[in-house]
């Protein structure tokens, strides 16, 4: 993993810099969608990032009903349990196809973007280490919810913290990802990128 400067980190960052953005600024977010060269594999990808924002944003609803009172405890295990797990799965194995092949892929075709696919991986290491603590905070919860009220309400509230730092890391990493990689399919083609069906 490339050591990357503070003002780049997952955390600090509010963007990709500007030196990274000539693709985006050729291909803007408005003309994605109807372009002739958004194949298979970027419709798809793209939606895996939407069920990423929708499913994390479900998550963080229902944490939100629980403390809100909305949900029993067990309502509220019964429906996260196999979501979180699901979600944390998921992306897990989403980023490992990104850092094995589709990174490479790209960082190979576009050499003046090497360092925003360097900068991607450091993310993924960071996302990595925040869906660990996020699992191993959620069983913490999950027993908690067997144990007294005050305990239910500290294990909640550590949660949704921990939660809602992850789904922030994940959400600007998603956008920066999306920027730096669709305009280049848009600009070369799936086909002579080698990733497409």
């Amino acid at each position: 993993m490339t050591e990357l400067p503070h003002d780049l980190l997952l955390e600090k960052r509010g963007k990709l810099p500007d030196d990274l953005r000539f693709l985006v600024e050729k291909y803007p977010r408005e003309v994605w969608q109807g372009h002739a060269n958004l194949g298979q594999m970027a419709q798809f990808w793209l939606q895996r990032h939407d069920m990423f924002r929708e499913l994390g944003g479900m998550l963080q609803k229902s944490v939100g009903d629980y403390r809100e009172g909305l949900l029993p405890p067990a309502d509220f295990a019964q429906w996260f349990a196999p979501r979180l797990r699901f979600f944390l799965q998921q992306l897990h194995g989403h980023h490992q196809v990104e850092d094995l092949h589709y990174f490479p892929v790209f960082a190979e075709a576009e050499r003046r973007l090497q360092r925003g696919f360097d900068i991607l991986d450091s993310d993924h290491h960071v996302i990595h280490d925040a869906l660990e603590r996020n699992a191993a905070t959620a069983r913490e919860f999950l027993v908690a919810l067997q144990q007294d009220a005050d305990r239910k309400r500290f294990a909640a509230d550590a949660y949704a913290d921990e939660n809602e730092r992850l789904i922030h890391m994940l959400t600007g990493h998603l956008y920066d990802e999306e920027d730096l990689i669709i305009p280049l399919i848009l600009d070369r083609g799936e086909e002579k990128l080698g990733v497409g069906g």
